[in-house]
């Protein structure tokens, strides 16, 4: 069992950043590949930014590209999203969740869920 807990959230206002972080119990985080999604109120949950098990490969939803970064710490079975030059569009309750594999699949589904972590981006 793996257990996700996410912080970090909070009120910024437009063009600010916050940095989210995600602690897994357990001693095989680096067995996981880890992603984080978002779900704004009446939306359906997308996907935002992912890392293999290494931290060697990171991919992201076009929509935070260039703004937002993924990272992790396996030492201390953490991984991070930096969310830089946020928007309005970008409030949303982020989750991070992990895949039981090297690479993670924003199409398979995840192995476990964290509870969230609210951001909010006032214009």
């Amino acid at each position: 069992q793996v257990q996700l807990v996410e912080s970090g959230g909070g009120l910024v206002q437009a063009g600010g950043s916050l940095r989210l972080s995600c602690a897994a119990s357990g001693r095989t985080f680096s067995t996981y590949a880890m992603g984080w999604f978002r779900q704004a109120p009446g939306k359906e949950r997308e996907f935002v930014a992912a890392i293999n098990w290494s931290g060697t490969t990171t991919y992201y939803a076009d929509s935070v590209k260039g703004r937002f970064a993924i990272s992790r710490d396996n030492a201390k079975n953490t991984v991070f999203l930096q969310m830089n030059s946020l928007k309005p569009e970008d409030t949303a309750l982020y989750y991070c969740a992990a895949q039981r594999r090297m690479y993670f699949s924003e199409y398979s589904e995840s192995d476990y869920w964290g509870q969230g972590t609210q951001v909010t981006v006032s214009s």
